[in-house]
């Protein structure tokens, strides 16, 4: 199991992550609208990217009522050179970043390989790989400048489970190769840097990409994003040591890519 959380999300005034900057992608709802709101309770000042500029201004009211403060910043991930500029006016404003959250993540198609448009495979692997990618490269020095940068990423069962699921390629490709790409970048940071890296899989949670994917399934036997928040928040405090390990929610287990850690 995971080991005891730092935060509690019930006690706002804790601060427990004061002074820290945090970027949440997809921000605007879902995972990364708990994940924003949670940090913020915490104490961070919360960068928020999300496309809808009218969703971002509604948590930052939430953020506001919670004692806390955000900048928003509404992007399309698919503009790489908006992310570059975006490490930039980080480093301006703070010189640093201790927590980045990438979150963002499109669905894409569900059908046979065969079958799939070019640009939805595009447009896929261009929101769930590509854009991590460039953040990383955007804000590598932000995360090794602050005392203890932690970086986790949203990925899924679905692109390294054993029973593999057909008609999903888009995202199950998209999500095997973030695996990749957190790992690669835990490897690289975990003797010479301060950064810890995790992989985050939130199994089957009420939000509107998995009613997309699942449009049967009935949403009041699922689990929130609020239950996942408080989990993810651990991973992203000072006193986490481990990296380039996968955090699965169903399971409350910390694992790595050959099993049980």
């Amino acid at each position: 199991m995971i080991p005891p959380f730092y935060f509690d999300r019930w006690f706002p005034m804790s601060k427990l992550l004061a002074g820290s900057i945090a970027l949440v992608t997809g921000a605007s709802r879902g995972i990364g609208h708990a994940l924003a709101l949670d940090l913020a309770r915490a104490g961070a000042h919360v960068i928020a990217l999300a496309r809808t500029q009218g969703a971002l201004e509604e948590l930052d009211d939430e953020i506001r009522d919670a004692g806390s403060e955000a900048t928003l910043v509404p992007c399309d991930l698919k503009d790489f050179e908006a992310l570059d500029r975006l490490g930039h006016a980080i480093f301006s404003r703070w010189g640093k970043l201790d927590i980045f959250i990438g979150n963002a993540g499109l669905l894409g198609p569900v059908s046979p390989l065969a079958h799939v448009d070019p640009k939805q495979w595009e447009d896929v692997l261009a929101v769930n790989v590509t854009a991590n990618w460039r953040l990383i490269r955007s804000l590598d020095p932000l995360l090794r400048a602050s005392d203890a940068g932690r970086a986790v990423f949203i990925t899924s069962g679905v692109g390294h489970r054993a029973d593999f699921k057909p008609y999903w390629g888009p995202y199950a490709t998209s999500k095997a190769a973030l695996d990749a790409l957190a790992r690669t970048y835990a490897a690289e940071t975990v003797n010479v840097s301060p950064v810890r890296v995790m992989l985050v899989n939130p199994g089957p949670l009420r939000t509107a990409m998995r009613a997309k994917a699942m449009p049967g399934e009935d949403p009041l036997t699922l689990r929130t994003p609020e239950d996942l928040s408080p989990k993810v928040l651990t991973l992203c405090s000072p006193e986490w040591t481990e990296t380039g390990k996968l955090y699965d929610f169903p399971q409350d287990r910390i694992l790595s890519f050959q099993g049980p850690a």
